[in-house]
């Protein structure tokens, strides 16, 4: 006699289910790292981010995992979104955590931030319907000329290494993302096909004077650049 099915997870087990796992992808991946990886991104924030952050403003680093990003951003209010519980032991004080699905009605009211920052999350979303749902909330929250920026690997650059992570689902490249960021409503800022290298997992780290010098001298881009920067405002 065949054993029967089991029982599906509750909604709340799922969720706790999803959390644990990403705490645990987190850690797999970037733990032996991380010291490095806040000081690449200290040089990326002041060097080329801030640029479309207003320092008097709000922003909200979607997916903001360990919070490289929005713990160096400076802003007047800064938010951080992801389903990963770690992510809140590792934001810096006074930024506010929003754990929740990104594709779900964001926890921030209309037209309330300067900018919305993602690098590296969407191709880890299950499927284009909560993309673009995603897109719509960011669009919903920004302030009329606010910009959504969004870096992440370009699958016409790294077709076969893009899938050496088990948790991408979406693959994207600067043109798709730039057609659905159209659909949603968003006037296109900036299309970059290569922007930074693809990933710091499973890599010599290079040293912090090569990466000011790459972002001074955007030809370099093209050789050495696998992600895609897509810039859309309000």
């Amino acid at each position: 006699m065949s054993e029967p099915f089991p029982a599906q997870p509750s909604s709340a087990n799922l969720a706790s289910s999803i959390s644990e796992e990403l705490r645990r992808e987190y850690d797999l991946r970037f733990s032996a790292l991380q010291d490095y990886r806040v000081r690449v991104w200290k040089i990326l924030t002041a060097q080329f981010f801030q640029q479309y952050i207003p320092r008097n403003g709000a922003v909200l680093d979607l997916g903001c995992g360990w919070g490289e990003f929005i713990n160096q951003i400076e802003a007047a209010q800064k938010f951080g979104m992801d389903l990963n519980p770690e992510s809140a032991r590792r934001l810096a004080g006074g930024i506010q955590f929003l754990q929740q699905d990104c594709s779900q009605r964001w926890s921030v009211p209309d037209n309330s931030l300067d900018a919305v920052f993602t690098s590296n999350f969407f191709e880890h979303l299950p499927s284009k319907a909560h993309l673009k749902a995603t897109l719509i909330e960011a669009y919903r929250a920004l302030k009329p000329g606010g910009k959504l920026i969004c870096m992440g690997p370009n699958i016409k650059c790294i077709p076969g290494a893009y899938w050496d992570f088990w948790d991408h689902y979406l693959e994207l490249t600067e043109l798709s993302l730039r057609e659905g960021l159209e659909l949603t409503n968003f006037r296109i800022h900036s299309c970059i096909e290569r922007f930074l290298p693809y990933t710091m997992v499973n890599k010599r780290p290079a040293p912090l004077w090569l990466v000011r010098f790459y972002l001074r001298l955007p030809w370099l881009w093209r050789f050495f650049g696998a992600q895609f920067l897509v810039i859309g405002t309000k």
